[in-house]
């Protein structure tokens, strides 16, 4: 399904099921496809699962307009306004969990009742304040840094018909990095740690006990900033850990929902 944004781009979204609604975010340079694991768990526990391709990802618009966090986080809003969604849970994946940080500073709680982070740090630049950022990125690198290649992602293998669906999109759809560069650059620009800390909305951190981008002890540090945050390292998983460990990551984010969903 399409829909269209304020500022004219052509987004591309599933929406299934029916009960609770979810919304799943996903990372930089992800398409929705990544979610097949999440997705399944969510349809067959009643809810309804909305995915989607962030601007210049997968099936979306591929355009120079908007590559800001804070555009993705307005595209969100109008997204779900358009579907009539007032009360969701959101579950945001790496730079899909910043989009909704940039979300909770521009509308507060709007549609949300509840936050999942997955395997991303609040802050992405070292510095003598934040040990706990993109490997060992600091401002000395940035954002240079940002220029070479990543790096993998993963611990270990994803199951294979999450893979191949994953192949077919970005075979459709490619993924231009160097057209995303100033998009990643704000992604790693971005503070976070304030909206972290007054959070309006439950909020549960994840992190992949192996993830090569982060050291999971970040979860520490989110637990400091906000008392009431919720943290759970995911064992043997590297940084997409909903796809590395579906059943592990599916139990966890299937109590959180328990909690929140009416």
């Amino acid at each position: 399904m399409k829909f269209i944004t304020s500022d004219h781009v052509r987004l591309d979204y599933e929406d299934e099921g029916s009960g609770y609604p979810i919304l799943l975010v996903s990372g930089l340079g992800m398409c929705k496809e990544i979610w097949r694991p999440t997705k399944a768990f969510l349809l067959q526990n009643g809810y309804r699962v909305i995915t989607f391709d962030a601007r210049n990802q997968g099936a979306s618009e591929h355009t120079f307009k908007g590559a800001r966090i804070s555009r993705h986080a307005i595209d969100v809003y109008e997204l779900l306004k358009s579907l009539s969604i007032e009360h969701c849970l959101a579950v945001g994946h790496s730079m899909g969990a910043s989009t909704m940080f940039g979300y909770v500073s521009l509308f507060g709680r709007g549609q949300l009742d509840g936050l999942v982070d997955i395997d991303q740090s609040p802050k992405m630049i070292n510095d003598e304040t934040w040990h706990y950022g993109f490997k060992d990125l600091s401002w000395d690198e940035f954002p240079a840094a940002l220029k070479m290649p990543l790096g993998r992602a993963t611990a270990v293998e994803i199951d294979e018909a999450t893979v191949a669906a994953v192949r077919q999109a970005n075979a459709q759809h490619p993924y231009d990095e160097s057209a995303n560069l100033n998009f990643a650059i704000d992604h790693a620009f971005q503070d976070w740690r304030d909206i972290v800390a007054l959070m309006p909305v439950p909020f549960l951190a994840v992190a992949g006990e192996k993830s090569p981008y982060f050291n999971p002890d970040f979860l520490q540090a989110i637990q400091i900033l906000n008392e009431k945050a919720q943290t759970q390292v995911v064992a043997n998983a590297g940084h997409a850990v909903m796809a590395e460990q579906p059943v592990e990551f599916n139990a966890v984010l299937g109590d959180f929902v328990k909690k929140i969903a009416p």
